[in-house]
């Protein structure tokens, strides 16, 4: 399949650049099994279009204030992103931009957070592998000076704000660097509710790194390849998994990211509990064997998210769906409204079919 299938029309003013005022008062639109057009409605009202007995399986890492502003030793300014840690004696992973400049021993100096660092070898694609000075806490440093990492399409500087509403309320495993943000319009009153309604509530973690939105170059969509992400899965995340699909019951994803860690996770229908990497990558054909449902935000054209999206709801449908999600004025990506995609059967045994 063709990278141009997967295009539709998105004016700059429809990309989100704050959050709704209430995290539940985000819009947004339902497509339901059988129903002849997507329904309005919003996601304090996510608890009246599930069943007693579904399943919702949110990703909880947790966003830390990742970027920084520094210089090289050598003369000119840089921004870091500071991915991970990479094995012993405090190397890191760095996403650093302009990157022309580096090379294996030049330094690079982080006065905000009083941090220096040495490359040691390159990654690809702007990313080097540093070996950080002192003995000093990185995470701590970074959550005390560092900036929140913001989508690039959002146009203008983090603030205070964002520390708080770019983050899920039930993050608990520090590590992305960019929020699961399907799960930015859930409150602790909403998951109260719904968790009254009979619908249950449990986590994966999948922590985010720049990978899962690197643009495709590929013509042939099946030519893309994501890069590996770090996920957990509890044995009691596992365990309801299995026993709500043996009762019949949906597993409802909250994100893509939850998508992806369970179905990267699954054999032969059954989510293995336990710890790795995941680089699944999900496009149209594909056939589901665990995910009943999905919770999402709306995504860029010709993303890896929207492909995963069209494989779940198919691409025509999505297309259609997101064409008048334009034209109903809902807002898209990070900071933006939500989607909610149903499973066709009230028995979930067997394939999940999302296309109507």
């Amino acid at each position: 399949m063709l990278l141009s299938d997967f295009h539709f029309e998105l004016p700059p003013d429809r990309i989100a650049q704050r959050p709704a005022p209430v995290r539940d008062g985000a819009k947004m639109m339902v497509l339901s099994p059988g129903s002849e057009a997507p329904v309005d409605s919003t996601a304090g009202r996510l608890a009246d279009h599930l069943r007693a007995g579904d399943l919702l399986v949110v990703n909880d890492s947790k966003v830390f204030p990742a970027r920084v502003e520094g210089r090289l030793e050598t003369g000119g300014a840089v921004e870091a992103l500071f991915l991970h840690p990479v094995g012993e004696g405090r190397r890191w992973l760095l996403l650093v931009r302009p990157s022309k400049k580096i090379a294996p021993g030049v330094r690079l100096l982080f006065p905000a957070i009083d941090m220096e660092c040495v490359a040691l070898s390159p990654g690809g694609e702007g990313k080097w592998i540093v070996r950080l000075g002192g003995d000093a806490d990185p995470f701590e440093a970074l959550e005390r000076f560092g900036a929140v990492p913001l989508p690039p399409y959002i146009r203008r500087e983090p603030d205070e704000a964002d520390r708080e509403r770019y983050q899920t309320v039930y993050a608990r495993e520090k590590g992305s660097v960019a929020a699961p943000t399907a799960g930015l319009h859930f409150t602790r009153e909403l998951i109260d509710r719904l968790e009254h309604a009979g619908i249950g509530f449990a986590a994966v973690t999948l922590h985010v790194g720049p990978g899962t939105f690197r643009p495709i170059r590929t013509e042939r969509i099946e030519d893309h390849t994501i890069e590996p992400e770090r996920y957990a899965i509890p044995e009691e995340t596992a365990r309801r998994v299995e026993e709500t699909k043996k009762r019949g019951g949906r597993v409802i994803a909250v994100g893509t990211t939850a998508v992806r860690t369970l179905e990267g996770a699954s054999e032969n229908g059954r989510v293995r509990a336990g710890s790795g990497r995941t680089g699944l990558y999900i496009h149209p054909p594909y056939t589901p064997s665990v995910v009943d449902g999905l919770l999402t935000n709306f995504h860029l054209p010709g993303s890896s998210l929207f492909l995963l999206v069209c494989a779940l709801g198919g691409t025509e449908r999505m297309k259609s769906a997101y064409r008048l999600a334009v034209k109903r004025g809902y807002r898209f990506y990070s900071y933006g409204d939500c989607c909610l995609l149903l499973q066709d059967s009230n028995d979930s045994g067997g394939s999940p079919s999302f296309s109507g």
